[in-house]
């Protein structure tokens, strides 16, 4: 967010610039390490969905299998943020993903053996969600700890975005083919060995100690003071507020999207995999235009923009009925949820003070990923009564008031942030107007 009369110079450097949060060596072994295991994530995402609706052919199950899988960060979120902020992040997320390695590696079992069912997928999802909701929070986190210089903070979180995009654009185009070569039991083994990258590269770091300014309070003590501080600062609270309204109603597209490929476009598992394929390559190109901004600046706008433009894609897939137009709006509405939830994300880490900087991201993956099981679970029993196409429709419609509803607030919110702006250096020419004025009162003292 920025004020009024505040422009942005746009940056010079080329890729150089793009990818300058890479300079820094414990962040470059992270971003090695989980593009390797994203790709595998996507895999199991796509095969879960595709031998759910193979086993069911319901939606409503597919719903189901949602909420099961992101309910526990919805209970969990505010809990695990307070536990984040007081333990150790580097090696909590190595016990993560040792943890979904394993769960991968289970459902390869079942899946490979023959003996998967619906009831085995719900619970290793509940068990995953379980995981995530520490993982999530610790991960957002533990990018500050890995990017020391604190002005490559916005370009690592969009190269973050890049690589999970990148992942997402691949993945699924991959596991389209790989399901009916190898089925779901060969993609989830891929899984949890790709997760051996990950666990590696974060085992070879060499992170310093982060230390605890406050003492440990009561948990609930910190909840509270966690909760306070990120529902009572107006730009903090209409952030996660549109980021819950995006992903509660934005969720219905992932969920019914093997409903849409296989029913309305009349595919197999390559249109998914094309589908979510071409939601990757929209959401790809929104990592990389946050990379080439050179500032935080200006970003209300932008979330603006870009949640219009989700809502406008969101409601043109569900009308379409044409493979090649589907894919065109899957890129508009991939450009714009990443867009969306990358800027938000990069503004709320901006302003956080660092104490509450856990149980902020725990607020925000609570907001994104925490709704995102109502989401789910509405999207199945809407669609079973009115059809996806209509479900979605709805969906989009939502987004667009919700996108309404930021724009108004949007001047007042850009006030609230600017002190903060100005404090820490992002609005230079206010900087620098104080140091011509000081200059003129006298000499400063060393």
């Amino acid at each position: 967010m920025q004020a009024r009369g505040s422009g942005e110079q746009r940056p010079r450097g080329g890729w150089r610039f793009l990818l300058r949060a890479l300079g820094h060596r414990n962040y470059r072994l992270f971003f090695a390490g989980q593009s390797v295991s994203l790709i595998g994530t996507w895999l199991t995402r796509v095969a879960t969905a595709w031998l759910v609706y193979r086993l069911t052919g319901s939606a409503l199950l597919l719903g189901v299998i949602g909420f099961c899988g992101q309910i526990p960060s919805f209970i969990l979120g505010p809990f695990a943020g307070v536990l984040v902020d007081r333990w150790n992040r580097h090696r909590l997320l190595v016990v993560t993903q040792v943890l979904a390695m394993l769960q991968s590696l289970a459902l390869a079992v079942l899946a490979l053996s023959g003996h998967i069912a619906v009831w085995h997928v719900a619970a290793l999802s509940v068990f995953q969600g379980l995981i995530n909701a520490f993982d999530m929070p610790a991960r957002q986190s533990f990018v500050v700890e890995m990017v020391e210089d604190r002005a490559d903070l916005p370009n690592a979180i969009a190269l973050n975005s890049s690589m999970f995009n990148g992942a997402r654009l691949l993945g699924p185009s991959v596991a389209g083919a790989l399901i009916a070569l190898v089925g779901e039991g060969g993609c989830f083994l891929i899984d949890s060995v790709s997760y051996l990258a990950v666990i590696a590269s974060l085992l070879v770091m060499r992170i310093t100690p982060r230390v605890r300014e406050h003492q440990p309070q009561h948990v609930l003590t910190e909840l509270k003071e966690g909760f306070l501080y990120s529902f009572h600062f107006p730009p903090v609270r209409a952030l996660l507020g549109l980021i819950a309204v995006v992903s509660l109603m934005g969720m219905p597209l992932t969920t019914l999207m093997p409903v849409m490929a296989s029913e309305v476009l009349e595919g197999g598992p390559n249109t998914l995999g094309f589908l979510m394929a071409a939601s990757g390559l929209g959401a790809l190109g929104g990592a990389l235009f946050l990379a080439s901004r050179r500032s935080v600046r200006g970003l209300g706008g932008v979330i603006f923009t870009t949640t219009l433009l989700f809502g406008v894609g969101l409601v043109a897939f569900a009308a379409s009925r044409h493979l090649a137009l589907s894919l065109v709006t899957m890129v508009l509405c991939g450009f714009g949820m990443m867009v969306t939830t990358a800027a938000s994300n990069t503004v709320l880490q901006t302003i956080v003070e660092e104490r509450m900087r856990g149980r902020l991201m725990s607020f925000y993956v609570m907001a994104f990923m925490g709704t995102a099981p109502f989401g789910s679970l509405l999207a199945g029993v809407m669609a079973t009564h009115i059809g996806a196409p209509g479900t979605l429709a709805i969906g989009g419609g939502m987004c667009l008031l919700g996108a309404a509803w930021f724009r108004r607030k949007l001047p007042a919110l850009r006030e609230r942030v600017r002190p903060i702006y100005v404090r820490l250096g992002i609005i230079p020419e206010v900087a620098t107007g104080i140091d011509m004025a000081a200059e003129r009162s006298g000499p400063r003292e060393s």
